[in-house]
């Protein structure tokens, strides 16, 4: 349990997450009374943004903040860390609302934040998995993380794991919002920062399970696009404080 007054913000990235906002949302703040949820939304045609705009009403740990349009992921994080910046949340967490990852992680994330900067919810390290997912993902994936732990020079392991909780000096060190790549490279260049900042950076691990309801927003330009921006990071070498 975080002690008073400190609060914590999960992010969840939206769009046309209706059949599973509520759900994750919930889960969330049932694991702490610090917790709160922010949800930005990108304008889901199927009603999520509505759906968190009333249960908010009820729920004052609930916040939503609506965007006009699918403006990917990346972005949806910035906007997330400037609510939570500017709102004075000593810790912010990033999470997928697809089910993917469970909010029962969330209290040993927390713990692990007392001496890490940075918790990644792992599905690379003893003890993590991913659950239901077929052989060529799995490859996919696991090339993705040795790909940019060796361009990158990072020591983590799950470099493209969304599930995250960042200290809040972390974010105003390294300013994220430099960062152009969206998606998975956003989360690449994000462990590249940190990292290089000199912040620690712990590793806790989660079963990853495949979502049961809606549909996935990756596809192949994506895959590409994320491989194409480690390799220019790892080129350019930038200035991991942005």
């Amino acid at each position: 349990m975080l002690p008073p007054p400190m609060r914590a913000l999960a992010i969840l990235p939206t769009y046309d997450e209706a059949d599973n906002v509520l759900a994750v949302a919930g889960g969330v703040l049932a694991q702490d009374a610090a917790l709160e949820v922010l949800v930005v939304d990108d304008n889901s045609p199927d009603g999520t943004g509505d759906l968190v705009e009333r249960a908010a009403k009820s729920e004052s740990r609930l916040h939503l903040l609506r965007r006009p349009g699918k403006l990917g992921l990346g972005t949806a994080y910035l906007a997330g860390f400037r609510y939570a910046l500017d709102a004075d949340y000593a810790l912010v967490l990033t999470m997928d609302c697809d089910g993917s990852h469970n909010p029962r992680y969330l209290p040993q994330m927390l713990a692990a934040a007392e001496q890490a900067d940075l918790v990644i919810g792992s599905r690379y390290v003893a003890g993590g998995s991913l659950v239901n997912w077929p052989w060529h993902r799995r490859l996919l994936s696991r090339f993705a993380n040795f790909y940019t732990r060796v361009l990158l020079h990072v020591p983590t392991h799950d470099c493209t794991a969304g599930f995250r909780c960042y200290r809040r000096q972390v974010l105003e060190t390294v300013n994220p919002f430099t960062i152009r790549g969206s998606g998975y490279s956003f989360l690449e260049e994000m462990v590249y920062r940190v990292h290089h900042a000199g912040f620690r950076i712990a590793e806790i691990p989660i079963v990853f399970e495949q979502r049961t309801h809606g549909v996935s927003k990756i596809d192949e330009r994506e895959i590409y696009r994320t491989a194409w921006h480690v390799l220019v990071t790892a080129i350019r070498r930038p200035d991991p404080r942005g």
